[in-house]
């Protein structure tokens, strides 16, 4: 959890702390142009600067890793966060793209109107070249500057990272409250700042900016997903639209649909009845499971990073292998999945989706017989395993290797499947002791 959390808050932090170097690049430019009325920006000058401007980006984020965990300090004084990007064909990938500012999304646009913005300037860059080019439309003033010069960094942002860092959407481990206390939640906080607001001396502003960091960044985000949900519903993603099996497979798996509406919320129903149930009425698993079903159906896109914590929570084990199912079919339409699971059902449908993904006739038999969908099946080139427990790591600044808590990667083999030992040693346990159980009385009797 430590590790998805951390690498979620990366992900969707990383712009603001890249926006932050990238910002001082594009200052010696804007009054150039301002003056020139347009010009060109070399790419090739600022690719040599990029793995440098990631290196600050991470340690920036590592200063902020108290507050993604809304926990003291002192407990990640002595920690860091390192995106390594050194090994990245930078220069290719940027060669490769084509821009105009009609590409820039007004969704991803945290500083002007994207509207606005064109019809300060254009700027365009062709494939196969390093040079962008900016065109001033009319004269700028001391704001069209400062937006020039955002602009231009945001237009930098997208050529170098917008494909480099996914798109995330992440659901925690505490998903099922999230979706439950929403509104208790808010409740709570605009009562607090109608009785503070009538306090002198005190910015209700600023205690509402710090209430937010009661708790660990991903939760808020899944609070946050839940208030949307009315205006969510509204639209249907690329996912849902290509690939129908999946919000089909998903429907399944919860026994129903979920519907929203208008100051009433969310309602569950199940298949073959006509009662609707509200969040609270209805299942744990039916909880746990709302916000990856709203992000199915109506903001999955190829190319996105789907983060869940514990996808197993509140599911009987039947349903945990249908979630693998689900999975590895959101994986083979394009979408990354990055899982963390105490659950051996989950791990064994996985290695059964990958076993089974071979050309052998009696396999093929299996999976007629068995009702495996092949866009279920998984090859295993695409998946990667990591176990966390101590082993001996070199420590950076360090000459001799430390035993810690770390993530080993685990065997994912076409023929065998995922070696997980830490599951099989519990499990050969348990079959152990209940071997002794059944057969133990028999020796017993013999005596």
């Amino acid at each position: 959890t430590y590790v998805t959390y951390a690498l979620f808050g990366f992900l969707d932090k990383h712009r603001r702390f890249l926006r932050h170097f990238l910002n001082k690049i594009d200052d010696k430019h804007t009054k150039h142009m301002q003056e020139q009325h347009g010009g060109r920006i070399n790419l090739e000058e600022i690719i040599r600067s990029v793995p440098e401007i990631i290196k600050k980006a991470s340690k920036g984020y590592s200063q902020q890793l108290a507050e993604i965990f809304s926990s003291d300090e002192k407990f990640f004084r002595d920690s860091s966060f390192v995106c390594n990007a050194d090994d990245f064909d930078f220069k290719e990938h940027v060669l490769n793209k084509a821009f105009d500012s009609r590409e820039l999304s007004p969704a991803r646009d945290f500083f002007y109107s994207d509207t606005d913005a064109k019809k300060l300037f254009a700027i365009e860059k062709k494939s196969g070249s390093f040079q962008v080019t900016i065109t001033l439309l009319r004269s700028l003033r001391r704001r069209g500057r400062n937006l020039l010069r955002d602009y231009i960094a945001e237009v930098i942002y997208e050529i170098f990272f917008a494909d480099f860092f996914p798109r995330t959407f992440i659901a925690s481990a505490e998903r099922t409250g999230a979706a439950i206390f929403y509104k208790e939640l808010d409740f709570a906080r605009n009562r607090l700042l109608k009785e503070i607001s009538k306090a002198e001396k005190i910015d209700p502003f600023r205690l509402l900016l710090k209430s937010s960091q009661d708790y660990a960044l991903p939760v808020e985000v899944n609070v946050d997903f839940t208030r949307r949900l009315e205006s969510l519903s509204k639209k249907t993603g690329t996912i849902a639209k290509d690939y129908p099996h999946i919000p089909a497979m998903f429907s399944k798996l919860i026994g129903g649909s979920y519907n929203v509406k208008k100051d009433i919320g969310v309602k569950f129903k199940p298949d073959g009845k006509s009662v609707r149930l509200s969040m609270s009425e209805s299942s744990s698993a039916v909880r746990s499971m709302l916000d990856i079903g709203f992000y199915l159906r109506h903001l999955a896109e190829p190319g996105d990073l789907l983060m869940i914590d514990e996808p197993e929570l509140n599911l009987h084990p039947e349903n945990q292998r249908r979630v693998a199912r689900l999975l590895t079919c959101l994986v083979n339409a394009g979408v990354k999945v990055f899982v963390t699971t105490h659950s051996d059902y989950f791990i064994k449908e996985i290695n059964t989706l990958m076993l089974l993904n071979q050309d052998e006739p009696y396999l093929r038999k299996i999976r007629k017989e068995e009702k495996y969908p092949d866009e279920a099946l998984i090859s295993a080139d695409k998946v990667k395993v990591y176990v966390a427990e101590k082993a001996q790591v070199l420590i950076p600044g360090k000459k001799r290797k430390t035993t810690c808590q770390t993530l080993t990667k685990a065997p994912v083999e076409p023929d065998s499947g995922i070696e997980v030992k830490s599951f099989d040693k519990t499990i050969n346990e348990m079959n152990r002791i209940e071997d002794r159980i059944i057969w133990d009385n028999d020796d017993d009797d013999e005596g």
